[in-house]
């Protein structure tokens, strides 16, 4: 079965939506990374993230399945002791959450090598080294056993219709839809800011909102946080206050250009984004991910 980020809780499918929230709620800081932020830690997810971005261009990588990845390292890296920020270490992290995220999307035909853009700046005169998919699976298995098999990630995402359910637009799908699909955007554009990592999905779900809702709808953004106050037993507002503060920080530079949108037209926007994504998907010609292929390096040390 194919893992969806906004419904992670197959058991609570077809089940009262309260249960089925109230469950996200209690099991969501099984989720969530513990906070770090020494250099080395910050420099290696850097250097993750890098990778990530690029993978995501070259490999016609899915937003949702790059976010699910990014999940994976950051509860990796908070449990595990990294001591230094090598390229092997970081490359062979990087492939094997992606692998592992591929996986749990039903996506069978994600090829990841380094034919062209995984990091080309450090290839050395000993460009070419490998590593199989043996040492992908080593490294899979140690991420396994470090989340404890959690990987079914809570996250952000599987708040939104909650959150969104708290500004009462029934009666205006498409501003409601056009809320929905910025703070989604707002999720993916700040997800690699590690002063977010402190903050709960079910936080980020809402400060998310409020800066969809500063930009479409400022002046519910009041409503909103009384709705947050008596309604979210599981949320202090004092720290959505903060989450937000730093998202507003974040995106600053897009609501320039977003604030001369409607609601109608962020729609718009989606949907031509969404066909464009849909004619791309038939172009793809990639190797089936199942085959006994070999994952390319280009500086790679036995792991």
């Amino acid at each position: 079965m194919k893992f969806d980020l906004e419904n992670p809780l197959t058991a609570f499918d077809g089940h009262d939506d309260n249960d089925a929230v109230s469950a996200l709620f209690a099991a969501e800081s099984d989720h969530t990374p513990s906070f770090k932020s020494t250099d080395v830690h910050s420099s290696i997810r850097n250097h993750c993230f890098t990778l990530i971005s690029q993978a995501q261009f070259s490999y016609d990588i899915d937003r949702f399945t790059a976010y699910l990845a990014v999940n994976y390292i950051d509860r990796f890296l908070s449990k595990q002791v990294v001591l230094e920020n090598k390229p092997w270490i970081v490359r062979i992290l990087v492939t094997a959450s992606l692998s592992l995220a591929a996986k749990m999307r039903n996506i069978n035909n994600l090829s990841i090598s380094n034919n062209s853009s995984m990091d080309q700046s450090e290839q050395r005169n000993d460009e070419g080294l490998i590593f199989n998919l043996q040492s992908v699976h080593r490294m899979e298995n140690l991420i396994l056993t470090t989340l404890n098999w959690r990987l079914r990630s809570i996250t952000p995402f599987a708040l939104l219709q909650f959150f969104n359910s708290l500004f009462e637009l029934s009666n205006d799908q498409s501003l409601s839809q056009s809320l929905e699909d910025r703070a989604s955007d707002i999720i993916f554009s700040s997800h690699y800011e590690i002063k977010l990592l402190e903050y709960k999905p079910s936080i980020l779900a809402a400060s998310a909102f409020l800066c969809a809702a500063h930009e479409l709808i400022p002046q519910q953004v009041p409503f909103f946080l009384v709705a947050i106050n008596s309604k979210c037993g599981h949320i202090y507002k004092e720290e959505v206050l903060n989450c937000w503060s730093v998202m507003r920080e974040i995106t600053v530079d897009e609501v320039v250009s977003f604030s001369s949108l409607t609601p109608n037209s962020v729609l718009d926007q989606k949907r031509t984004s969404e066909n464009a994504d849909r004619n791309n998907g038939k172009k793809r010609r990639l190797n089936d991910f199942r085959n006994n292929q070999t994952f390319y390096i280009s500086q790679v040390q036995h792991y």
